[in-house]
């Protein structure tokens, strides 16, 4: 069989976008040994310039994105991948922005599929959530987000497979947070305090680049939100219950410089939280979805150090589905929930499905 080329425009090179480039560099013969698939990256991006490389990027990609990117548009790219007749177009989103999400329509409308690291698409009005569904329907796209969910692990793609399926859900519950697992589970078990776990798990990349965005429990809540959707529930970000970790003097409002060195605020209101718990228990951050009320949670609780959650170790996520045929037992997935590594994993393993899809589509025309 003959090689498919894959192009791929990255948008967003910092910890994950890097960490993606370098993995498909390092695997590039196995996948065209393997499944004669060809990745390339004509554009990647940052969020003020790209760097445009027809034939892919190699090695050496760094110092070629310092010394020849230009401040570009979405239209700039569009243009530049039909001057070019690029072909299987893959958009990556490895960023944050909410920006970006605006633009996804139009590259859908010119040709891309889109795999996105980055959640906010699935969590905007469910007009916009339908609407994007909608073009790429027209357009015979796709769109796959399995890192918005556990980083690297199969929590979208096996809800999503349930449901189709015709299984009743009813209900989520779990710790959806690697930096807030990794987090509590030191908390749990050291004698340290809550700010210096804090600041091991930033230095680590565990958080969000502003670890509010963590501790104020909206990343919990809008994997909880892309789940529900999954489920076909038609609910907004405002109808979930956020019990947020910040503190009135420390929290969205405060300067990033006020709460870069006021961390240690935390650590009182935690270990009293900590020390008055019952007997063999610990501190969990959760989401939980009863979907037969279509209650969403977002929420601190204390769990038996024996159960499934009490139990978790580093930042690994632990994600319960409880179904109609499964009863009280829960599908249980487990296992790394943050870091740049399976994340990128993630949107590659995402990136590849898409290519053997457009694998299949052409040998169908052929």
């Amino acid at each position: 069989m003959s090689t498919i080329r894959i192009n791929i425009v990255l948008f967003g090179i910092g910890n994950v976008g890097s960490t993606l480039i370098n993995q498909v560099i390092e695997s590039q013969n196995f996948f065209l040994e393997s499944k004669n698939i060809e990745l390339r990256f004509p554009i990647i991006t940052n969020s003020t310039l790209a760097f445009f490389e027809k034939d892919g990027l190699k090695n050496q990609w760094e110092a070629n994105f310092a010394q020849s990117a230009i401040p570009y548009t979405i239209d700039d790219i569009i243009e530049y991948v039909q001057e070019q007749q690029l072909e299987n177009l893959i958009a990556v989103d490895a960023t944050a922005s909410e920006d970006l999400i605006k633009n996804y329509i139009p590259l859908i409308q010119n040709g891309f599929n889109i795999v996105a690291a980055n959640k906010k698409a699935n969590t905007l009005h469910t007009d916009f959530y339908k609407e994007l569904r909608r073009n790429l329907k027209k357009f015979d796209k796709s769109f796959l987000y399995e890192t918005n969910v556990g980083a690297g692990l199969p929590v979208v793609n096996t809800i999503n497979e349930l449901y189709s399926s015709g299984e009743k859900i009813t209900k989520i519950r779990g710790v959806f947070s690697g930096s807030l697992s990794y987090i509590f589970n030191r908390f749990s078990t050291e004698d340290a305090t809550f700010s210096s776990i804090l600041l091991d798990a930033e230095k680590l990349g565990l958080t969000e680049p502003d670890s509010r965005e963590d501790l104020s429990g909206n990343d919990v809540a809008r994997k909880l939100l892309i789940l529900a959707r999954e489920i076909g529930l038609e609910l907004e970000f405002s109808d979930i219950k956020i019990k947020s970790l910040l503190l009135p003097e420390l929290n969205e409002t405060t300067s990033k410089a006020n709460y870069s060195v006021n961390k240690s605020l935390f650590d009182k209101p935690f270990q009293i939280a900590k020390i008055t718990q019952a007997d063999e228990h610990v501190l969990r951050y959760i989401g939980e979805l009863d979907v037969a009320t279509q209650q969403l949670e977002v929420k601190l609780v204390s769990e038996p150090k024996n159960s499934a959650l009490g139990q978790l170790k580093g930042a690994d996520n632990s994600i319960e589905i409880y179904t109609q045929s499964y009863g009280e037992i829960p599908i249980v997935i487990q296992g790394a929930g943050a870091g740049r590594a399976v994340t990128a994993r993630g949107v590659l393993t995402d990136i590849l499905k898409i290519a053997e899809k457009i694998k299949i589509k052409e040998a169908v025309w052929l």
